[in-house]
C-alpha cells in the first residue's frame, strides 16, 4: 500500500487545503495517509520549514506549498 505523508503545522491554511486534497485522492485510490506536525520534529523543521505544506509519497518528497490532485493521483499509480 502506498503512503502519503503531509508535513505541516496547525493554523496553516495551505496545510488545510493540502489535507483535503490528500484525503480525497487517497480515498479514491486506496492509499494510506498520515500527517506530521513540523513543530514537534526538529529534523523535519530544519529540512522543510520554508516549504510547508510538504507532501511525501512513500517517504520521498513529492510536492510543497500546493498539492495538485492529478499529479498526486499519477504518483500513486491512478
Amino acid at each position: 500500500m502506498r503512503t502519503v505523508t503531509l508535513i505541516g503545522k496547525p493554523g496553516c491554511h495551505l496545510c488545510d487545503d493540502a489535507r483535503e486534497i490528500i484525503a480525497e485522492v487517497c480515498a479514491e485510490v486506496g492509499a494510506a495517509w498520515e500527517e506530521k506536525d513540523i513543530n514537534t520534529d526538529e529534523e523535519l523543521y530544519r529540512k522543510y520549514w520554508e516549504q510547508i505544506p510538504v507532501v511525501l509519497v512513500d517517504g520521498s518528497q513529492h510536492d510543497f506549498w500546493r498539492v495538485d490532485r492529478g499529479r498526486l493521483r499519477r504518483a500513486l499509480g491512478a
